[in-house]
């Protein structure tokens, strides 16, 4: 891709991703991580040849409740919504937990989440942006780029992690050894079921869980219809409505996009969101407080409705009725 100069892309800057220094979303070199590429493929190399032969209706089970674990409490609501977007307030034990869970989903540790979702959302805010960044390449080369490779750019943006994180000494411990923290399912998974349940519990769970994350932001950054816009961004993201449940509501992206620090991603009627189905359990035991909505968070800059689409009738929450229309 031929760079494009400086000038000819309006930079913003994000709450820990800044543009100061001549930061540029669009000039960058996509380079094969080869720690990446084998952690994934090794993951997916033993699942599929182990899995058929080790399947049992235990060691589904214990890939199916384990995922569901890991994805809802670990990645959706205690990286995604927690960590990375401080969309509500817990307790620190209960924190560290939530993103523990998150860890085992075996994408990154706590500080390597925040900034492959912080960078990658800098580059969809701007003007413009990588491929990379938007998904455009096309299905395999995406795959390709999103589960082996990483990006250069030729001129990073400054990164800073709050200190109420970056100095938690155990997230230190944990960014240090995430992929080790596998042993710590498989250890008693072995002990209770042998090798189907290791091969389930933890290799058809991670490749499955790695692969799946990436065909949601694959599919939920292609364009179709949709109901809310954001002018100026390169990237908007799309709602994959039939995916609610079996995503614990990340499918809701459009959503997400619009009010990215809202601890709700099925804002709309009709919207299934088992993700939020948990913060507001750990809201009504006291455990969860400051939980941001869009009825109690300020409205984006540029964030406009779709004047074609319409919600069912009577049914329109206040905070879309005030949005302005195109």
């Amino acid at each position: 891709m031929s760079a494009i100069p400086h000038h000819s892309v309006n930079t913003i800057s994000t709450e820990r991703v800044s543009s100061e220094g001549g930061a540029n979303p669009l000039e960058g070199e996509v380079v094969f991580k080869p720690v990446k590429a084998f952690w994934i493929g090794g993951m997916t190399a033993i699942a599929l040849f182990a899995g058929p032969f080790t399947a049992t209706p235990a060691a589904v089970a214990v890939f199916v409740v384990l995922t569901a674990i890991t994805i809802c409490g670990g990645h959706s609501v205690g990286m995604h919504r927690l960590l990375i977007h401080r969309s509500f307030r817990t307790y620190k034990n209960i924190e560290r937990l939530l993103v523990y869970l998150g860890v085992l989903v075996g994408m990154a540790g706590p500080f390597g989440m925040i900034r492959l979702h912080d960078f990658r959302d800098w580059g969809q805010r701007q003007s413009g942006c990588h491929d990379f960044f938007s998904h455009r390449s096309g299905f395999w080369k995406d795959a390709w780029l999103q589960l082996c490779c990483g990006i250069q750019l030729k001129q990073e943006p400054q990164f800073k992690i709050e200190d109420e994180v970056a100095h938690d000494p155990f997230y230190r411990r944990v960014e240090a050894t995430w992929m080790a923290q596998q042993f710590v399912v498989a250890v008693p998974l072995y002990l209770l079921g042998g090798l189907p349940f290791v091969v389930w519990g933890v290799c058809v769970r991670v490749s499955v869980s790695l692969i799946g994350h990436w065909l949601v932001g694959y599919y939920a950054h292609q364009p179709k219809d949709h109901l809310l816009y954001v002018k100026g961004a390169c990237v908007q993201g799309y709602n994959l409505p039939k995916l609610g449940y079996l995503t614990f509501g990340e499918a809701f992206h459009e959503n997400h996009h619009a009010f990215p620090s809202s601890a709700k991603l099925g804002i709309l009627p009709g919207q299934t969101d088992p993700g939020w189905w948990l913060v507001t359990t750990l809201e009504r035991l006291g455990l969860a407080w400051e939980v941001k909505t869009p009825e109690t968070l300020k409205i984006r800059t540029g964030l406009t409705v779709n004047s074609s689409k319409r919600c069912k009738p009577g049914l329109e929450p206040k905070w879309l009725q005030s949005l302005p229309r195109t």
